[in-house]
């Protein structure tokens, strides 16, 4: 296809391996510490993932550097393909998985940074892999892509129908008009804000290693934790759990107006109408979620209870309010506590967010909250056009006209969201779960969310599904993570047809 340019397809698919297996090689000085089995098996996965990303780049250096935005859109579906794939290879040569569906399923799961897992014992796996697990989540949450960019101009290629193809959501703001500064200053932030949290854990009484890989997992809205019992685990320090409920929202966030924020514009940040929705409507779930949860009185809640301190129950139930009530909305998935037993209403109202997801511009998934902003305005709209019909009104954002090819788009994205997810509930029951177990799976795997309702709720997992199930799941988790369109245009004809 003249209209594809596959060797710099590869050439950069070989470049992303290349640097997912130093990533790989980062996690074997923990087992060597550690004095673990696992070490020979990271090392090997790590020379290997080397390997392959050489032989791809190597062998298609000499070509012409550019790119089209078909080339973009392939580049980054099938590198998290070839992520998801040698992203199994530590779980199976150390034998941490034993089969490549599960380890898929996992992998997948971290790049994708869903945080869903079919491990029943965490605290089992070598130290080694529970930071590659992490560190999968870390890679996935901005996008190894990105980072891939941040570096083409090295070798001549430019990179903004990568950016287009990866960068989550919608964005009317650019960080810098040159998109290999923007990737560069999108990671720094990120960097940053994850030693910050490491930093603060560390000193809130979390060891180092629980802390690094929790900062990971945090910062990329991913959810894996290195304990069974997630972050319950730490119900008697309410500290970690307010840094870490901190950090989600801040995950949560479109990343554009941390930057604004870290350059003193406060009032820029601030006056972004999406932000004001996510801040203010965190505010009002919460207090929805902690009424909830005092007056119906949740059996598991009252363990958390410190009956010595002042006010300890209404603190209580603000703090696990807050934090799921930010976990879910940012599809983070930690959990604190299982809000399944706080009562039905409860539950649902917990599943209702898997749909609303975070920012634009953030590392979370789901449907993003502008989307919501921006279909709840043009229904009101629609509804004032038929009292008035020949008024020319546009939905407005920000004091902003949106274009109607916008608005036109976020229409079709919502309407295909509900689609796969119906259709996702319905094959998810097909292959034997529920139908509470099936709809909360799918919407929980096309969002990123991670733990769901009933038998894949926050005190389980996905070990008991058929492995297809589990394909299937892992590729809702793929194409919510990608967006959709970005996945799903590769199915379409015309995408191949020669220009």
């Amino acid at each position: 296809m003249k209209n594809l340019n596959f060797k710099i397809i590869f050439n950069i698919l070989g470049l992303a391996s290349i640097l997912n297996g130093f990533f790989m090689l980062l996690a074997a000085p923990f087992s060597y510490y550690h004095q673990e089995d696992a070490f020979k098996g990271i090392l090997f996965s790590g020379f290997i993932t080397i390997l392959i990303g050489f032989i791809l780049w190597f062998s298609n250096r000499n070509t012409q550097k550019s790119l089209g935005k078909k080339d973009g859109y392939l580049i980054v579906t099938f590198g998290w393909v070839l992520l998801a794939v040698t992203g199994t290879l530590p779980y199976l040569l150390t034998n941490s998985i034993h089969t490549f569906t599960d380890a898929l399923f996992e992998t997948v799961s971290g790049y994708s940074t869903t945080g869903a897992t079919i491990i029943n014992n965490i605290e089992a796996l070598p130290k080694g892999i529970l930071f590659w697990r992490s560190a999968t989540h870390w890679i996935g949450g901005m996008g190894i892509i990105v980072l891939t960019i941040a570096i083409l101009p090295l070798l001549g290629i430019g990179g903004m129908q990568l950016f287009m193809a990866e960068a989550p959501g919608i964005t009317y703001d650019k960080l810098h008009p040159r998109i290999t500064e923007t990737a560069k200053r999108l990671w720094l932030i990120y960097l940053g804000l994850t030693m910050a949290e490491f930093l603060l854990l560390k000193l809130a009484g979390m060891t180092w290693f629980d802390s690094i890989n929790h900062s990971m997992a945090t910062m990329s809205t991913g959810g894996f934790s290195t304990k069974n019992a997630s972050i319950a685990y730490w119900n008697n320090t309410p500290l970690i759990q307010y840094i870490i409920t901190f950090f989600m929202f801040v995950a949560g966030t479109n990343f554009v107006l941390i930057y604004l924020v870290m350059k003193g514009n406060f009032k820029k940040a601030f006056s972004n109408e999406e932000f004001r929705y996510y801040f203010f409507g965190v505010i009002g779930l919460t207090l929805v979620t902690t009424i909830l949860i005092f007056f119906f009185q949740d059996p598991t809640f009252k363990t958390t209870i410190v009956d010595s301190k002042p006010f300890g129950e209404i603190e209580s139930a603000i703090r696990h309010a807050l934090f799921q009530v930010v976990a879910i909305l940012t599809t983070t998935g930690f959990v604190s506590a299982d809000y399944t037993m706080w009562n039905s209403f409860a539950a649902i109202f917990i599943f209702s967010l898997f749909l609303i997801g975070g920012s634009a511009g953030s590392t979370a998934g789901g449907v993003k909250i502008v989307r919501h902003i921006i279909i709840i305005k043009n229904s009101l709209l629609e509804i004032k056009k038929l009292l008035h019909p020949n008024a020319v009104i546009r939905v407005r954002y920000d004091n902003k006209s949106v274009h109607q090819h916008i608005v036109f788009n976020i229409l079709s994205f919502f309407v295909l969201y509900m689609l796969i997810f119906i259709l996702g509930s319905i094959v998810l029951t097909f292959f034997g779960l529920d139908f509470i177990s099936a709809m909360s799976a799918a919407a929980s795997s096309l969002s990123n969310v991670g733990p769901a309702l009933g038998s894949v709720g926050p005190v389980n997992n996905y070990a008991h599904l058929s492995d297809h199930a589990k394909l299937f799941s892992s590729f809702l988790m793929l194409i919510g993570r990608l967006e959709l369109f970005t996945v799903l245009i590769l199915f379409t004809p015309y995408f191949w047809k020669k220009n």
